[in-house]
């Protein structure tokens, strides 16, 4: 093996991958239909290797099928044996830091060491959504930083001394805690995370601008949690379609196309498109060129194409992790995505 090939192996055990699944209705299937193939995914990719399953958090949207991630994770976790289950997150401004403690404790104890509590500052639906999820309530987005600190403290049975729940149980007590991650797309997150000493995640594909200099932020900056006594842990979230060809890639992610430049335009469409109804719609040229933009931010291509660029996000974001988000609408083409990732990076 050359120096070269040698590298590149050492990059490739380096960097692990994990799985953001968002449960998209696929165009001719319902909701039903599309937990159960999430609840297939997590199987499958448990018996690949990847180390997470996430699933995030977004409100009234037809396309996606659920909304609640402190619901569907343990249906999934019950689902598998040992992949790593979490939330992309949980928006907190929304609830009760003790409740969201509760919550995740609870799941914790069913499944011992596998759960994962990712934590987002952002709404997670359109502005409607956010006034009924906070109705008759005071919220300050501001507080999202001792949220944070009273969910750790909830954690760990360690809240400090003077705290008006110092001596307030989350239950169960158990002896072992989710991980705590906080997620972002700003530079703000990142020095959140530094400070309060969790890990890290970063929605790459978003394409917000600014990651690269928000991680390397982070990593500067970190100051250790005495209480979770972890070392920084960095992760991106990339959007991911890989098969045999290069035709066939982007003939599947054709999907994705349509569905993101119908929520990029405000014309919403209920479900994750088939790829012939992709091919069908009558695009107009700033459509096209909206699409152009936001393949920029994908990653799609054979195998070896997405390795390659898979290792370069990584080298270029300080990342140790990728969750890789595959919205493909036919089941048997998703799977065989995830399939071809893992044999280029030698997960099987």
């Amino acid at each position: 093996m050359t120096g070269a090939s040698c590298l590149k192996k050492e990059r490739m055990l380096m960097v692990e991958l994990g799985v953001l699944d968002q449960v998209y209705v696929s165009e001719g299937r319902t909701v039903s239909d599309a937990l159960k193939e999430s609840t297939r995914l997590a199987q499958r990719t448990e018996e690949l290797g990847y180390k997470r399953f996430w699933v995030s958090e977004h409100h009234a949207m037809r396309a996606i099928a659920f909304s609640s991630p402190e619901v569907l994770i343990p249906h999934l976790a019950a689902a598998t044996s040992s992949i790593r289950v979490g939330s992309g997150g949980i928006m907190l401004p929304h609830y009760s830091a003790y409740k969201v403690a509760e919550n995740f404790r609870l799941i914790e104890a069913l499944h011992p060491g596998r759960v994962d509590l990712g934590l987002g500052r952002a709404p997670g639906g359109m502005p409607l959504a956010t006034r009924a999820l906070q109705q008759d309530k005071y919220v300050d987005v501001n507080q999202y930083p001792r949220q944070v600190m009273d969910i750790i403290g909830y954690f760990y049975n360690a809240m400090p001394e003077g705290h008006p729940f110092e001596h307030l149980l989350a239950v169960p007590d158990i002896p072992t805690a989710p991980e705590i991650w906080l997620l972002g797309s700003s530079g703000e997150s990142a020095r959140l995370a530094a400070q309060l000493g969790t890990a890290y995640a970063f929605a790459e594909f978003f394409g917000t601008p600014g990651g690269q200099e928000a991680m390397r932020y982070y990593l500067d900056h970190f100051e250790p949690n005495p209480v979770l006594q972890e070392p920084p842990r960095t992760m991106i979230a990339s959007l991911v379609i890989c098969a045999e060809t290069e035709e066939e890639a982007d003939l599947l992610a054709k999907s994705s196309d349509l569905l993101f430049l119908s929520i990029r335009t405000g014309k919403e469409i209920p479900h994750l498109p088939s790829v012939q109804t992709a091919l069908d719609y009558p695009y107009s040229e700033l459509d096209r060129m909206h699409i152009e933009q936001t393949r920029q931010r994908r990653v799609i291509g054979t195998p070896e194409q997405v390795k390659e660029q898979l290792l370069q996000l990584a080298e270029q974001y300080q990342a140790g992790e990728i969750l890789i988000n595959s919205p493909i609408h036919d089941e048997a083409a998703r799977h065989r995505s995830y399939e071809l990732i893992a044999e280029t990076f030698d997960m099987i």
